[in-house]
């Protein structure tokens, strides 16, 4: 039986668990903290396709919105977790915006994605109190919303019921190695001997691999979200306006910001986002909620004066191309690395898990894994920008 360690107990961690304990190798999880506890608490919980243009990112997220559902309604203990298909809507306010919307959704549907162009009229009955003002909007009933910390806890469940192990408070401090090959990684709560190591620790995905003698281009990008107080029901869908694409894809280290607003079962509703490169550096800036905040009251003008019961941020995995990493280390055998997501590693949990399985079991993906592969230029550090 092949023995896998999984270095990272979030979201990817937790998914890749339970595809290999499933698959049938001895699986041992082990994080420096607690289950979810990282950027998987600190998330939307967004299982999206509208966000992403044709291209090798936008398969695994069809692939990861096939997988989802399957996975929750088949095992009978993640009864609990919220899972809301509520679709999405992305709104352009002004003409240029609308220009590029048009043209990026355009492209989607030829790439197979639903992308529904909607009126004055269609818009007002989706959501009854967003902006009347508004050049554009598209329907992408797709999209859906699962809670992370809740599904990440089913996922790495499951895994334990496969008999997986999962062991907290172990912080990985290096390699193990035998003829050239990892064989078990050295943590502050010992040695875990293992025939192959998933490198799943999200913004410290590159600490992480530096630790275990290897190069991984992987830093943090900070986010923030404001959550309002609980309220009767305001927003139907994920909404978004068109800006959010671009700052998702950009690669400036200021700050990008955008209207994210969605509600949640609970009756909060969630406003985002931001993104901006600054190392570790967990400070809240007011600043930058303030931007959020006015971002969103342009889509939806009726939350002015809604209370905000708080505010928190939390670091994204971020690779200079904008791909997940996702396969064998290039430079030691053994290592793998499932990492480098982004804002999307909830949605995207499901497919790379599936995908990083295949590769490590001999077997071809169900969708094609080159673009992902660990040896590419961005995924070894060359080139990089801070």
């Amino acid at each position: 039986m092949t023995r896998v360690v999984v270095l990272g107990a979030g979201i990817i961690g937790a998914a890749c668990a339970r595809e290999l304990a499933l698959a049938g190798c001895a699986v041992t999880v082990a994080d420096r903290g607690g289950p979810a506890a990282g950027t998987t608490a600190h998330g939307e919980g967004n299982v999206l396709v509208s966000d992403k243009g044709p291209g090798p990112e936008l398969e695994l997220a069809r692939l990861s919105r096939e997988l989802w559902p399957a996975i929750l309604d088949g095992d009978p203990n993640a009864g609990g977790v919220e899972w809301d298909a509520k679709g999405g809507i992305v709104v352009a306010t002004t003409p240029a915006g609308a220009e590029a919307l048009t043209e990026f959704a355009d492209a989607q549907r030829e790439a197979g994605v639903a992308a529904d162009d909607l009126d004055a009229a269609a818009l007002a009955a989706a959501e009854p109190h967003l902006t009347r003002d508004f050049a554009k909007a598209v329907h992408y009933p797709e999209d859906a919303q699962v809670q992370p910390a809740g599904a990440a806890v089913a996922l790495l469940a499951a895994a334990v019921r496969a008999g997986a192990v999962l062991r907290t408070g172990c912080e990985v401090l290096g390699a193990v190695r035998r003829n050239g090959r990892i064989t078990g990684v050295r943590t502050s709560g010992g040695t875990i001997e293992a025939d192959a190591v998933v490198n799943a620790a999200g913004p410290w995905s590159g600490e992480v691999a530096a630790r275990l003698g290897v190069r991984l281009g992987v830093r943090p990008r900070r986010g923030e979200v404001l959550v309002t107080a609980p309220m009767p029901p305001t927003v139907f869908h994920k909404v978004y306006d068109a800006d959010y694409v671009g700052a998702v894809g950009s690669g400036a280290g200021d700050l990008q910001a955008s209207a994210v607003v969605e509600s949640t079962r609970a009756g909060t509703i969630l406003l985002g986002s931001s993104r901006r490169r600054v190392g570790f550096d967990d400070r809240i800036r007011p600043e930058v909620l303030s931007v959020i905040a006015a971002k969103a009251l342009r889509l939806f003008p009726s939350l002015a004066g809604v209370p905000v019961m708080r505010a928190y941020g939390g670091f994204r995995p971020y690779v200079d191309d904008h791909l997940p990493v996702i396969g064998a280390d290039p430079h030691l055998e053994g290592l793998w690395h499932a990492t480098g997501h982004e804002g999307a590693g909830i949605g995207l949990s499901a497919g790379t898990a599936a995908v990083l399985r295949d590769l490590m079991l001999g077997r071809a993906p169900a969708i094609d894994a080159a673009p992902f592969r660990a040896d590419r230029p961005a995924a070894q550090c060359e080139g990089e920008t801070r």
